[in-house]
């Protein structure tokens, strides 16, 4: 049941009103770029560099870059339906491998583990490099690193993990139909463009909690970008510039509050088992495939 929403087809007014509010912002170049996907389907990333994977992957994007990446599903193997394995590579064309991703299967909530190595998707393994866990109503998501829990770690917590994002699904008014609406929580970054570190003591001091509590400081507030209704397709639809193909109520696009223009993610179908993830500043590659990650969960997943 994933056909609801044509979010291809947007009208072109609209597009092109966007662009006019870009120009303001200094998006010039960002404009140029999606007249030229526009034209040819899928322009491919620009040439993405790096030694080290791991940092790499938590490394928030440069800034003015977009990081166009894919994500494929793979339900094959005797319980892969229930808990398929997700990858993650560059949207280029060496297809770089960034991040693999599996639901554990003992856990009383939804927790997935994410790991440089598709091969290894063991908590214990070294390529272990975060981890997604859900609440028991599968509505809100903590995103870990790898780090030790805070009741192992020393006592000035600098060996405690870190909360990279937490993700809240609100329920939707108009029942299982409409679009859902999505709040992601991210550290802030300090003036260096760095991530300022969140390392909770215990669940009460974690970024769920301060969200709840408008306890904001350090911490930036997205949220997804609200699909227009469209009277010509009578669906609720989203202009991704081509970067998606398939109508599906997985399809979203995160913005920030002040400025819905820059669209800090987007996530969206293009078969039945691949999705496009474009990611940018300040978001880094673990934040954003586990805030896709958390779209593919069951009990949200047909809202």
């Amino acid at each position: 049941d994933d056909e609801e929403d044509d979010e291809e087809t947007t009208p072109q007014k609209k597009t092109k009103k966007k662009t006019s509010k870009e120009t303001s912002d200094g998006k010039e170049k960002d404009k140029e770029k999606d007249k030229k996907s526009k034209s040819k389907g899928r322009a491919p990333s620009p040439p993405i560099e790096f030694d080290n994977l791991e940092e790499f992957v938590l490394q928030p994007a440069q800034q003015g870059v977009t990081v166009k990446c894919k994500v494929t599903r793979d339900k094959r193997g005797m319980d892969r339906g229930l808990y398929p394995t997700y990858y993650l590579h560059l949207d280029n064309e060496k297809k770089v491998f960034l991040l693999a991703g599996r639901k554990r299967k003992k856990s009383t909530t939804s927790n997935y583990l994410i790991s440089i190595d598709p091969t290894d998707l063991s908590r214990g393994g070294e390529n272990f490099i975060g981890k997604l866990r859900s609440n028991l109503m599968g509505t809100k998501f903590t995103v870990f690193d790898n780090a030790l829990h805070p009741d192992r770690a020393l006592p000035d917590m600098s060996n405690a993990r870190q909360e990279l994002a937490a993700i809240i699904y609100e329920t939707n008014v108009l029942g299982m139909k409409g679009p859902r609406r999505m709040i992601v929580i991210i550290p802030g970054m300090n003036k260096d463009g760095e991530r300022v570190p969140i390392r909770p003591r215990s669940e009460n001091d974690g970024l769920l909690i301060r969200q709840q509590n408008r306890n904001m400081e350090n911490l930036i507030e997205l949220r997804n970008k609200t699909p227009v209704w469209n009277e010509e397709t009578a669906s609720h639809v989203l202009n991704f510039n081509g970067r998606v193909t398939q109508a599906s109520i997985k399809n979203f696009q995160i913005v920030h509050n002040k400025d819905q223009d820059y669209i800090v993610m987007q996530f969206g179908r293009v078969a039945d088992d691949a999705f496009t993830l474009d990611y940018r500043y300040p978001l880094c590659a673990v934040q954003a495939f586990a805030i896709a990650l958390s779209s593919f969960d069951g009990k949200i997943a047909c809202e």
